[in-house]
């Protein structure tokens, strides 16, 4: 299909894009702008953008240096830019160079979101060919440092700011954000930034984080994502004080003025963008997560990353690692250090996993899985006065002050760090897991690295080097008695981007239990023979593309099976379907 391109020097480029591709089908799309994830709106041969000085200001269309000799000429460049004509592939290769100069993590982050700013699809190539080097950076721990300074080092707006202020309008603000096909939003209110506490408005570091992730590494559209905070103030006396805080200058409202605020925007999203958008909580605080989570859960697509997300990731861990510890998942007993909404959303996954393969119910499972919170082991004596969250996992027993006793006397073969608390694995506590123990298996969770319950030094050295071991934040290789144990790092982005990939290619329009046991057992079956040779419980990040399609697969089948997908026919090769609808960052043709 031809369009002509409107000659004015400061009109319309015509963007080609590929000719096979077919409505609705996008299989064909060679510039991965996946058409099958995309509600079909326009015939998708043509877009136009803004040419000339505009284009080069334009972070999605801009390729700097690569436009070739014919679209300066066509697009009135001529001039704009020295006269050399660079690939993809070596504008990569130097700004790598130059990101790898700067000492400081921090420095690398602001010099990537100055990219994003200036050119997409470099931003997403650098992302996805180094995202071993550059997840850190962009992602977990230097995001939670990004988000301190975030009001010194804010420049451009990323996302939706909705506060107060916008009580009543919060339709009409929705409405300011230019793209109209949205589908997924990161949302949070800043309440509980990983272990770092209440930032406010400045946790928008995180849901700009997230969705980097979802396209670099789940491959949904870019112009698809829509990241968003909440402001409702904070209690952070610091940032009150702070003449660069870009939030609201008050404490944190609650009760019924956060639930109403909250309400209206849950309403508006689904008003505007459809019953199909993913919306996913990011960083709220115990009592709100849990609360959003159920009440939501049955009018809107929602997931709760810190509850769900890492409950399946950590279970894929547990389930890979039966492979080195031997046993069923029921042969083994569970101590947590942590009973927040991480801790009791991995324990519950667990039980949950634990009775679909035994085919026990749920609540005899759940007796294999302990929980000490600050007060010690929670036990059934205690049951009165825990948050209803942590009531499922009162069992019997004395009561019991501290992790030490409590591994004693439980005598677990699988320790559990979700406390955000560092250095809590103490020495003796490890060294009793290891005389208790051939192979215990220790997972500190905790983010960022200097919250993580112990190291994996620590681990390896105290144990001798029996621990199978992995954490929330990356660790380097440890060498111990002349041995390189190499750790793996439980990362939530193993799961939410392939996750909610198979949510939109199937436009499921309820998250359930299921598609979360569904994830976590596609992630455990991509981790090779090899893998496991070095005691990792983790298949490698160079190959998370291959890992989310197979996610975004089993959670899609699950969806259909459970009849809550509604974007049919179901595919035949839902593995082979979900890798053609990911997005590509590679330049596409201007013409």
């Amino acid at each position: 299909m031809e369009s002509t391109m409107k000659d004015l020097r400061g009109g319309a480029t015509v963007l080609d894009m590929d000719p096979k591709s077919t409505v609705g089908g996008g299989v064909e799309d060679v510039y991965g702008e996946d058409c099958a994830t995309e509600d079909q709106l326009v015939t998708p041969w043509t877009v136009s953008v803004a040419s000339g000085y505009s284009l080069l200001r334009d972070p999605r269309h801009n390729k700097g240096l690569a436009f070739t000799e014919k679209e300066r000429d066509a697009h009135y460049l001529r001039g704009l830019l020295p006269p050399v004509v660079a690939t993809q592939q070596l504008q990569e290769k130097k700004l790598m160079h130059s990101i790898r100069k700067y000492q400081l993590p921090i420095q690398k982050y602001m010099a990537m979101m100055e990219l994003e700013e200036r050119n997409e699809r470099l931003f997403y190539k650098l992302l996805i060919d180094n995202v071993e080097e550059l997840l850190p950076i962009v992602y977990t721990p230097t995001v939670g440092e990004a988000c301190q300074k975030y009001g010194s080092i804010f420049k451009r707006p990323q996302g939706l700011y909705i506060s107060l202020k916008e009580k009543g309008k919060i339709l009409d603000v929705l409405k300011n954000w230019p793209e109209r096909s949205i589908q997924v939003i990161v949302v949070t209110d800043g309440e509980r930034i990983l272990g770092l506490g209440d930032l406010g408005c400045q946790g928008m570091g995180i849901p700009v984080g997230k969705l980097a992730l979802y396209t670099a590494l789940g491959g949904v559209r870019p112009s698809a994502c829509l990241p968003i905070t909440i402001d409702v103030g904070t209690n952070n006396e610091k940032l009150l004080k702070d003449e660069f805080y870009i939030g609201l200058r008050q404490r944190r409202a609650t009760g019924q003025e956060y639930a109403e605020l909250l309400h209206e925007f849950m309403t508006a999203v689904k008003q505007n963008y459809g019953e199909k958008v993913l919306i996913q909580f990011e960083d709220f605080a115990n009592h709100n997560a849990f609360e959003l989570l159920a009440k939501y859960g049955t009018t809107h697509l929602v997931f709760n990353d810190d509850i769900q997300g890492t409950a399946s990731v950590v279970l894929a861990g547990v389930i890979a690692a039966l492979k080195l510890l031997g046993g069923s998942l029921a042969d083994h007993t569970f101590l947590f250090l942590g009973a927040g909404e991480a801790g009791t959303g991995i324990a519950e996954l667990i039980a949950l996993e634990m009775s679909k393969r035994s085919n026990a119910p749920v609540e005899e499972t759940r007796k294999k899985i302990w929980l000490v919170d600050s007060k010690g082991l929670i036990v059934s004596s205690r049951k009165d006065s825990l948050q209803h969250f942590k009531q499922p996992w009162a069992h019997e027993h004395e009561p019991v002050n501290n992790l030490l006793d409590a591994v004693k006397a439980i005598k677990p073969t699988v320790l559990i760090g979700s406390s955000g608390v560092g250095r809590t694995f103490t020495k003796e506590v490890v060294e009793a897991m290891a005389s208790l123990n051939e192979k215990p298996l220790i997972l500190a969770l905790s983010n960022p690295t200097s919250q993580s319950e112990c190291t994996a030094e620590e681990a390896y050295t105290w144990t001798k080097g029996k621990a199978i071991f992995a954490s929330g934040s990356p660790f380097d290789p440890v060498e111990y008695e002349g041995k390189v144990y190499v750790s793996g790092q439980a990362n939530n982005a193993y799961i939410f981007p392939g996750f909610g990939l198979g949510l939109v290619i199937s436009g499921a329009i309820r998250v359930h239990d299921d598609m979360l046991l569904a994830a976590s057992e596609a992630l455990a079956g991509q981790v090779s023979e090899e893998n496991y040779a070095n005691g990792l419980t983790y298949p490698p990040f160079s190959n998370i593309r291959k890992i989310s399609a197979h996610i975004a697969a089993n959670v899609a089948a699950k969806a259909y099976e459970l009849g809550l997908a509604t974007r049919l026919p179901r595919p035949e090769n839902l593995v082979k379907y979900a890798e053609s609808c990911m997005y590509s960052p590679v330049y596409r043709s201007y013409r």
